[in-house]
């Protein structure tokens, strides 16, 4: 990979920790302003597997104003609607207005694979771009004037400012505010998601199935034209599992599937794909919260500062919507980062909150929907959310930078 002197023809020069999808994006939009980019990533490459997620609201724009957003809509999951079933594989409820993890399928919304919008906003940045793969920051240390960053590979370099938008377990967040407990609040729920072969014959299809009690059963659709699964198991606990401690995926899959030893419909064929999954990722529920999201010359990105949880379903609209919204900052403050990352945070805290609510109000809603299975409440119990969901989507409104 080429290297490039700070400072190339007076560029002011980022580094962003994180290729992810709010990194690249903001690589993206640093780069039209002049600014001289370069991303580092610890995986060999670009990652394959993870969740559908959801481009919305704000996001659409951002993406259009990428030129992105045709290309994005070309690689929609497409599906056409989902179903329930129990233990025995009965069907118990069938809709062809929505699905659980895409939401109403007549929306403007494109749910699509993660690592597909990862390919396109890399791809969209061109080759002014440098990118690090198979690397990361070890150590940082600041100044008045410059971030002095050693790599793990053992370079050294400095740089004007670093941006950590590196997730949940942010190492960049580590390195510069603190321990990730300081910041990190479990929201009681695991989630795991791998890529399986179409063994269940689906046809742009989702299907649900519901399990009582902590175990939330299982979700797979179908995905790039139906020649693959995704699929996701999720549970609940009172107390982080020892597991999630490790970084190592052989001991998620053992939990998982210790978790679900003895459950019925497909489950036991989907996970006997699981073992064999290169893409298999396991983690909490989890928020990041933080009282400011910059420290001198670092600052923060998307999950890495303010992860709302996959039950927000709002994670990649929000990465998108900040990285427009961190460069448009640096842009209209000529480079000056303490005014731009105090109006970064102006700008955005508002809207990061609401996110982050409407996950706990998610969650809410599940333990409602629950309820209304045994009986316990009306359904109306948990009709709220809907109406805040939409709320918080169309919340933001992006400025012309």
């Amino acid at each position: 990979m080429r290297q490039r002197s700070r400072h190339q023809s007076g560029q002011q020069s980022v580094l962003i920790s994180g290729a992810g999808i709010g990194g690249p994006a903001l690589a993206y939009w640093l780069d039209r302003y002049g600014y001289d980019v370069t991303v580092v990533e610890q995986s060999a490459g670009p990652r394959p597997g993870g969740h559908a997620i959801d481009v919305r609201g704000a996001a659409l724009e951002v993406a259009e104003r990428m030129g992105v957003l045709d290309r994005i809509r070309a690689h929609a999951t497409g599906l056409r609607g989902m179903s329930v079933v129990d233990d025995e594989g009965r069907e118990l409820f069938r809709t062809t207005e929505r699905t659980v993890s895409g939401g109403e399928l007549d929306s403007p919304d494109v749910e699509i694979l993660r690592d597909d919008l990862a390919t396109i906003v890399a791809e969209a940045g061109g080759d002014g771009i440098e990118y690090l793969f198979g690397d990361s920051i070890d150590r940082l240390e600041q100044d008045a004037e410059e971030v002095r960053v050693v790599f793990r590979s053992g370079t050294k370099r400095a740089f004007d400012l670093v941006v950590g938008a590196d997730g949940l377990h942010s190492h960049t967040r580590r390195l510069t505010f603190g321990p990730e407990e300081d910041f990190l609040h479990h929201l009681g729920t695991s989630l795991a998601v791998w890529t399986a072969p179409n063994i269940l014959g689906l046809d742009r299809w989702q299907v649900v199935h519901r399990m009582r009690g902590a175990l939330w059963g299982g979700l797979v659709m179908s995905v790039r034209d139906n020649q693959e699964l995704r699929v996701y198991a999720g549970f609940d606990w009172d107390e982080p599992p020892a597991e999630l401690r490790s970084r190592d995926p052989r001991v998620h899959k053992r939990l998982i599937a210790e978790k679900f030893a003895g459950a019925g419909w497909e489950l036991p064929r989907l996970l006997e794909h699981m073992w064999g999954a290169p893409d298999f990722h396991f983690d909490s529920m989890a928020q990041i919260r933080m009282d400011s999201w910059s420290r001198g010359r670092v600052t923060l990105l998307g999950d890495a500062g303010y992860c709302g949880s996959p039950m927000s379903g709002q994670g990649t609209t929000v990465a998108l919507v900040a990285a427009y919204v961190l460069a448009g900052e640096l842009r209209a403050a000529d480079g000056d980062h303490e005014a731009a990352f105090a109006a970064y945070e102006r700008e955005l805290r508002a809207y990061v909150t609401g996110n982050q609510e409407l996950a706990l109000i998610n969650k809410a809603m599940v333990e409602a929907r629950k309820a209304v299975e045994l009986g316990e409440v009306e359904a109306e119990e948990f009709t709220t959310g809907l109406r805040a969901e939409s709320d918080v989507v169309d919340s933001y409104l992006l400025k012309d930078y």
